[in-house]
C-alpha cells in the first residue's frame, strides 16, 4: 500500500517555495525511475533533460502558463522526444542491447528490420505523436518516485513548445519537448489545492471490469 499512500500524498503543486532545493541524489533517483520506464520495443526515443540553472529557468517562464512556478521550483525536467525514428537511431539501441546482454552483433536484425519497415515508412508527425505517447510513462513514474521521497512536483503540458526547443536548441539534437515537470518543495501559504481534499473519480464510475 506504499505507493497508493504516495499517491494519494501528491498533488499538481501550484506555488514553490524558491529558497528550497531538492539535493542531487534525490533528483538522480527521480531520473532513474524515468530511465527505467518501459517503452515501445525498449528504444527508449526520448531524453530528460534536467534543468537547475535559474538563467534558464527565467527564459523558460515566457512561455510557461505558471512562470512562478517555473521560476521558483527547485528542478524543471523536460520529457523531449526524438523528432522521428531513424535506422540509425534503431540500430544504436540494439547494437548496445546485444553488446551489454554479451550477444553476438546483429541477434536482433530481423525484428530492427520489422521496426524499420514500420516506422520508416511513416510521416515525422505519425513517428513524433508515437514517441511522444513514450515519454507520459516515463513522466508518470518520475511522479511516483518523487511523492514516494516527499518531494513535491507537478506536470505540465501548458507551455510554449516551439520557445522551449528553441532556447535548449533541442532541434539540433534531433529532439522536441513533449512534457515538463517540476519539482520542489511547496510554498504551503501560497498553494491554493494544497489544502483541498484530492477528488477523483469513484470505483464505480472510473473501472469498468469484463469479469
Amino acid at each position: 500500500m506504499a505507493l497508493i499512500q504516495d499517491l494519494q500524498w501528491r498533488h499538481a503543486v501550484k506555488a514553490y517555495d524558491s529558497s528550497k532545493k531538492v539535493n542531487e541524489e534525490d533528483i538522480n533517483k527521480i531520473v532513474e525511475a524515468a530511465r527505467l520506464a518501459p517503452t515501445s520495443s525498449g528504444l527508449q526515443p526520448f531524453h530528460v533533460l534536467v534543468i537547475k540553472n535559474q538563467e534558464i529557468k527565467e527564459r523558460l517562464t515566457a512561455g510557461a502558463l505558471n512562470p512562478d512556478c517555473m521560476r521558483d521550483c527547485s528542478h524543471v525536467l523536460i520529457f523531449a522526444a526524438w523528432d522521428r525514428y531513424t535506422a540509425e537511431r534503431i540500430d544504436e539501441v540494439y547494437d548496445w542491447t546485444t553488446h551489454e546482454r554479451g550477444l553476438p552483433q546483429g541477434r536482433f536484425s530481423s525484428y530492427t528490420d520489422k521496426l524499420k519497415e514500420m516506422y520508416l515508412n511513416q510521416t515525422a508527425e505519425e513517428n513524433h505523436a508515437h514517441i511522444a505517447r513514450q515519454t507520459y510513462i516515463a513522466l508518470g513514474l518520475a511522479l511516483a518516485q518523487a511523492a514516494e521521497l516527499k518531494i513535491d512536483s507537478t506536470p505540465v503540458e501548458g507551455f510554449d513548445n516551439l520557445l522551449v526547443d528553441k532556447e535548449l536548441e533541442l532541434d539540433s539534437l534531433g529532439l522536441k519537448s513533449v512534457s515538463l515537470m517540476y519539482v520542489g518543495y511547496a510554498n504551503k501559504e501560497n498553494d491554493w489545492l494544497a489544502s483541498m481534499k484530492k477528488v477523483r473519480k469513484p470505483w464505480d464510475k472510473f473501472s469498468i471490469r469484463y469479469y
